[in-house]
């Protein structure tokens, strides 16, 4: 179970289901599809879905005979519980929040994504993907220099705008999409909820 300072209390499925919902906006998913990601049953995935809609967490369109989910990303409250959430998820990194702290300044967004989430010792190398103002460019590569001095693996940097990364959503493009469904939020996540927000809605 996870508590967040907004006093809703929420267990481990629902913190899936909410974050998959967020994360991987630019699919449908209903009960079934719910269900087969989660892996567990579809009444199961029903009620997450409905306990969340009656907390006002995500809405619901039907398109033919389905009924699918997005989070309510035009609620302030909702954004809140969602930066609550990467920021806990985040937590699960440490490591890696230690190492790319100095990167985080000011609106900056700090994410990490690619193998070595999942196996850091099978991956070749280390992906960042930075959410930063271009006069920040001089300053990014300086510092992801001197941290690569201090890895074994190579750092792999990918510095964006915020308009860069809206206009790379908007035009679907894999790299960012895919990106976007498996990073963790190291660092800005309140700023990036709002730019998902922009991008999100039914």
């Amino acid at each position: 179970m996870l508590t967040n300072t907004y006093m809703i209390t929420i267990t481990r499925k629902e913190k899936e289901a909410i974050l998959l919902l967020f994360k991987d906006f630019t699919s449908y998913y209903n009960a079934n599809s719910l269900s087969k990601v989660l892996d567990i049953s579809r009444i199961g995935a029903m009620k997450i879905l409905k306990k969340l809609l009656n907390e006002n967490l995500l809405v619901s369109k039907k398109i033919g005979k389905s009924i699918i989910y997005r989070v309510k990303l035009e609620d302030d409250y909702v954004k809140h519980l969602i930066a609550f959430l990467l920021t806990d998820e985040a937590n699960d990194f440490k490591r890696w929040k230690e190492e790319f702290k100095e990167l985080f300044k000011g609106n900056r967004i700090v994410m990490l994504y690619g193998s070595a989430i999942k196996n850091y010792s099978a991956a070749k190398d280390i992906d960042l993907m930075l959410i930063i103002k271009r006069t920040d460019y001089a300053a990014i590569k300086k510092i992801v220099k001197e941290r690569q001095n201090m890895l074994p693996k190579k750092i792999h940097a990918i510095e964006l705008t915020a308009n860069d990364f809206l206009q790379n959503i908007k035009e679907k493009k894999k790299a960012a999409i895919d990106t976007i469904k498996n990073a963790v939020i190291l660092y800005g996540q309140d700023k990036y909820v709002t730019i998902i927000k922009n991008v999100s809605s039914f």
